[in-house]
C-alpha cells in the first residue's frame, strides 16, 4: 500500500458506546483517560506537543465545554471538549489551529501517526459544530446526542450528522510508464509564488463517481483528457470538512488549454525536470503533510529532494 501522510494508526471510535451514558461516565472518571480541549478549531499546542489533559484538568480549563467521545487505542480512552473562546479559562490567544500543528505532524517519527487521527477527529467535529447551528429543515435549535456525533432538532426532531465533502486529487501522467519520457501534469494558480506547482484537485459533484470527477476536473482546468483512473489512497482533511481521495490518471491527450480561473498555467514535467527543479529551488511543490506530496513521491520514485517547508 502507498504511504499517505497522516492517514495511518486509526483509533477505535467506540461508536456503539456513544449512547451508553454509564460507560461514558466510567471512562471519564478513569485516571488514564486523556482529553483534548478544542476552542474555535484551535488547541493549546505547547512545547512541540499536543496538550492531552486529565479529565479534571480539562474541566478546570473549560468548565462549560461539551464532552465529545473520540474513542480508544491501546486500552486508553480519549475525549475532546469543545468550548467557545470565552469559555476557556485564561483565553485562547496563543492557541493554534490545525495548520499550525503541521510542523509537529511532519516529523519523521511515530508521533504524527499517533496524533493525527485524534486531531483530525476532534477538529473535524469542532468545525462541524461551528458551521451547523440550526436545523436545515425548520431552522430550530439543535441538541447534541451520541457523545457529540449527532445533532437533533428540538422542533421537528430531524437528526443531523457530521458531513464530509469528498475531493479528488490526482497525478495525471502521460507517456510510457516508467520511461524517461513519462511526465506528470502540474498546475499553477495566480495567487501562488511563481515557482509553486501542484497536482490537480477538485470536489466531487452530486451524482458523480470519484473517477469521473478526476476526468472532469482535469479537463475543466487544463483541457487534458483522461482515460484510465486508478485509486492511490485517501487522507482526511478537516479544513473544514474534506476527505482527499487520491488517484493516478492516464492522459489520452497532451494539449493544454487552462481555464484561467482556478489554474492559470499547467505544464508537463518529466522525472528529470521535476527532480532538477526541486534540487535547484526553481520548483516548489506541496510537501510532507499533503497527499499531493505522496503522489509526487510515488511518481518520482524517491523522497522529494530540496527543502521541506514544514521542517525548515
Amino acid at each position: 500500500m502507498p504511504h499517505v501522510a497522516l492517514s495511518v494508526r486509526a483509533h477505535n471510535r467506540e461508536a456503539l458506546h456513544r449512547t451508553d451514558e454509564a460507560w461514558l461516565a466510567e471512562q471519564w472518571s478513569r485516571d488514564d483517560t486523556r482529553v483534548l480541549v478544542v476552542s474555535g478549531g484551535r488547541v493549546a499546542f505547547r512545547d512541540d506537543a499536543v496538550p492531552w489533559l486529565t479529565p479534571a484538568e480539562a474541566h478546570a480549563l473549560a468548565p462549560g465545554g461539551e464532552r465529545i467521545l473520540l474513542g480508544q487505542r491501546d486500552g486508553r480512552t480519549r475525549f475532546a471538549v469543545l468550548a467557545g473562546r470565552d469559555e476557556v479559562v485564561g483565553g485562547t490567544e496563543d492557541w493554534v489551529g490545525l495548520r499550525g500543528l503541521f510542523p509537529m505532524l511532519a516529523v519523521a517519527d511515530d508521533r504524527a501517526s499517533e496524533e493525527a487521527p485524534w486531531l483530525f477527529h476532534a477538529v473535524g467535529l469542532a468545525e462541524w459544530r461551528r458551521s451547523t447551528r440550526f436545523c436545515q429543515r425548520c431552522g430550530g435549535d439543535l441538541s447534541p446526542r451520541a457523545a457529540g456525533h449527532e445533532l437533533v432538532c428540538d422542533g421537528c426532531g430531524r437528526s443531523q450528522f457530521p458531513r464530509t465533502d469528498p475531493a479528488v486529487i490526482m497525478a495525471i501522467t502521460s507517456g510510457e510508464p516508467g520511461s524517461d519520457d513519462e511526465a506528470i501534469l502540474l498546475g499553477h494558480q495566480s495567487s501562488w509564488p511563481a515557482s509553486q506547482w501542484s497536482t490537480l484537485a477538485g470536489f466531487c459533484e452530486p451524482g458523480e463517481t470519484l473517477e469521473d470527477a478526476v476526468r472532469r476536473e482535469t479537463y475543466e482546468e487544463t483541457g487534458v483528457r483522461v482515460g484510465e483512473v486508478s485509486y492511490f489512497g485517501s487522507q482526511p482533511w478537516p479544513l473544514p470538512a474534506s476527505l482527499m481521495v487520491a488517484f493516478f490518471g492516464r492522459a489520452t491527450t497532451r494539449e493544454i488549454d487552462v481555464d484561467g480561473a482556478e489554474i492559470t498555467e499547467a505544464r508537463w514535467f518529466t522525472r528529470a525536470e521535476l527532480r532538477a527543479g526541486l534540487e535547484d529551488g526553481t520548483l516548489t511543490v506541496p510537501r510532507s503533510v499533503s497527499v499531493s506530496a505522496s503522489l509526487l513521491t510515488a511518481f518520482l520514485g524517491t523522497v522529494l529532494p530540496g527543502r521541506d517547508f514544514w521542517r525548515s
